[in-house]
């Protein structure tokens, strides 16, 4: 397939193209078609490939092998005819918003900064770039800001493929050793980089360019960006979210930070409540306990780690033998403490598999862990422990 019966390559806007079948090859439910021309970007550069029609069949994927393209499709087609390619055209424009939009970026930061792009990866769920060093949040705003200004700017973007002698001239940027002819993408006063891909004609097509995260990756930077379609549904989502919010929270929208610190503080200060409640009934139940029982436990619906501990530690105190706290229900299982002062609490595990099914560890004074049984068969199980343990 020669680079002019690549359709993508010179003109982005083509939907809808006539192709003669070359070959059509059974691949397992799936078939494996070549045309003599094809408006359809194969997977590359990062870049998920298009989808669409091709004839009847849907076009799932494409590949490039040896400068051929070929389609992956959900049916066959004949061989020798000619058939029309229709392409996703929603798909392929936020591609080609997005894409144009990491140029930009890319430009900006590797002008800016000296660092460049090591990793471009292109999905129906996300965009991603690499760069090989830090930026910091101040760095991040001057980038998105002059992003966008490139976009309000609506700069012209073009495609050449300069001579040997034409591109030893030009600084332009690359993530790899091209051999052969070099697809050139200008975004004028912005970006030149060596790209397969398929663009916007000028930068007002991109629309909003968002940087929407940013995590620290292999001495650089990861980043995550939505641009154009993308970035809108990405706004309106977090709209709804916010007025949903709000409305709960009966605060105005530009408000909502501060409700939710609000309702931060009063949750921390209503567990620190219930801690101090929790606390008084574990201690009713403690003291009701028989003085000089062995084997004691005492059962609970919700309790937290430190509380626990607490109570083991003063059960351990004022009893012999194994001394448990279950937090949970017969339905979900318990969590469990187990302590003792007078013998191994690892021992516990052993016996408490009669009751249900055990797991946990620790140390000789203390073990926790997970069972699933009944709060009947786990009493029965501590009221045995001394026979057990004997």
């Amino acid at each position: 397939m020669e680079i002019n019966s690549k359709l993508y390559e010179n003109d982005s806007y083509i939907r809808e193209f006539e192709a003669k079948v070359v070959s059509c090859v059974p691949e397992g439910r799936y078939f494996q078609i070549r045309t003599d021309r094809s408006a359809f970007f194969p997977e590359g550069g990062g870049q998920s490939s298009d989808t669409g029609l091709l004839g009847t069949a849907h076009v799932l994927d494409v590949q490039e092998k040896d400068g051929l393209v070929f389609h992956k499709t959900d049916a066959p087609l004949t061989e020798g005819s000619t058939v029309t390619g229709k392409i996703d055209w929603a798909r392929r424009f936020s591609n080609m918003q997005q894409h144009s939009g990491e140029h930009i970026i890319s430009g900006i930061v590797h002008r800016k900064f000296g660092y460049s792009n090591v990793g471009f990866h292109l999905s129906d769920r996300e965009v991603t770039l690499d760069f090989s060093g830090p930026l910091s949040a101040d760095q991040l705003l001057e980038i998105e800001n002059e992003a966008n200004q490139a976009v309000f700017e609506n700069r012209k973007v073009t495609v050449s493929y300069p001579s040997k002698e034409m591109l030893e001239k030009i600084e332009y940027r690359s993530k790899i050793e091209i051999q052969g002819q070099v697809r050139l993408i200008t975004i004028d006063g912005y970006d030149v980089c060596a790209c397969c891909a398929p663009h916007v004609a000028a930068t007002g097509e991109i629309g909003l360019i968002k940087i929407i995260g940013c995590q620290k990756y292999k001495g650089g930077v990861r980043l995550n960006i939505l641009c154009g379609v993308r970035a809108l549904e990405n706004y309106r989502a977090c709209h709804d979210s916010t007025g949903a919010i709000s409305a709960m929270l009966s605060v105005k929208p530009s408000e909502v930070t501060d409700g939710v610190k609000k309702l931060q503080s009063d949750i921390y200060k209503l567990k620190g409540d219930i801690n101090v409640l929790t606390d008084r009934i574990v201690l009713c139940k403690l003291e009701a306990l028989p003085k000089d029982q062995a084997d004691v436990c005492i059962f609970e619906k919700a309790m937290d780690a430190h509380a626990v501990r607490r109570a083991v530690n003063a059960m351990a105190e004022a009893h012999d033998g194994f001394c448990g706290v279950f937090v949970g229900d017969d339905h979900s299982g318990y969590r469990y403490s187990i302590g003792s002062r007078t013998k191994d609490a690892r021992e516990a595990v052993q016996w408490l598999q009669e009751a249900g099914v055990c797991r946990g560890g620790g140390s000789r004074d203390m073990i926790q862990g997970r069972i699933e049984a009944a709060q009947q068969d786990i009493e029965a199980a501590f009221a045995n422990a001394a026979v057990h343990n004997k």
